[in-house]
């Protein structure tokens, strides 16, 4: 009798060891995130100067720059819609996919010393670096959509929770293709080589500067292959509601984004092995 009260009471003290492991599990994952993204910010761009706000300045630099070449080039609007902000809204888009996939690229070959540490994942290494990409992205949209109001340039959102949507959701399947980039750069050096070309050939398929309605009807259905354009749809429509047409299905770019993480995630765990550690 007593032996089997010390197997029911080792048993218990197990399943409760089990649970805490459980829920320290996401404060560790958490406090692990936020060294890498610290190590990151002070690796990139430094400890002096205006360091963290380059984050939000580069992206912020880059879509201004546009937006006012597009408005001394360009009637003010163009299909009903104000050029400055349409060109906002996709090219702000566009940066966050191209940012997401090439910090991702060589994320991992150049941080093999940080695998030595027992709570470090490859998978960690990514994040870290995606999460602060969509900070920065994020953060210098709602500064660009800010001046744009200012000047009576665009309204304010008529869906806020659509345009929330669409912009993670862009988040997340650009992050499931940058890992899909990763995992074959770590292969093949000619992906790196190709990397930029592959972007330049995302800007007219994904929709930053061309809305599905302007797709001639024929080739709307293959255009909507692609899951880029859904997301960028989406947060047009949050923006502008039912004053523009859209063409989107918010459950395709999110299952298709879950498709590309996974196979990325195999193909990290196939080529793991190509990585020469430090």
């Amino acid at each position: 009798m007593p032996q089997v009260q010390s197997q029911g009471a080792n048993r218990l003290g197990t399943r409760r060891s089990r649970l805490r492991s459980f829920c320290r599990a996401p404060v560790e994952l958490g406090r692990t995130l936020y060294a890498l993204i610290m190590r990151e910010m002070m690796t990139r761009y430094g400890r002096e100067g205006i360091g963290f706000f380059w984050l939000i300045a580069e992206p912020l630099a880059f879509c201004l720059g546009v937006i006012i070449l597009w408005s001394a080039i360009k009637p003010e609007y163009e299909h009903g819609i104000r050029v400055a902000p349409f060109t906002m809204s996709g090219y702000m888009c566009l940066l966050l996919l191209r940012h997401l996939v090439t910090h991702s690229l060589h994320a991992l070959q150049a941080n093999t010393g940080l695998l030595f540490h027992r709570k470090v994942q490859p998978l960690h290494i990514y994040l870290a670096r995606a999460i602060l990409e969509i900070l920065g992205s994020t953060l210098a949209f709602f500064i660009v959509y800010a001046l744009l109001l200012a000047l009576g340039q665009v309204d304010m959102p008529k869906d806020w929770i659509l345009l929330y949507s669409g912009w993670f959701i862009l988040a997340w399947v650009s992050f499931g293709f940058a890992m899909v980039m990763a995992a074959l750069s770590i292969r093949y050096e000619a992906v790196e080589r190709l990397n930029n070309l592959t972007l330049y050939i995302m800007i007219p398929l994904s929709g930053a500067f061309v809305m599905a309605e302007y797709v001639p009807a024929s080739y709307r259905e293959y255009f909507l292959y692609i899951p880029f354009p859904h997301a960028i749809e989406m947060v047009r429509a949050g923006i502008w509601g039912e004053f523009i047409p859209t063409h989107y299905t918010a459950w395709y770019p999110i299952a298709f984004g879950g498709v590309l993480m996974l196979l990325g995630l195999i193909m990290l765990k196939i080529y793991g092995n190509y990585i020469e550690t430090e």
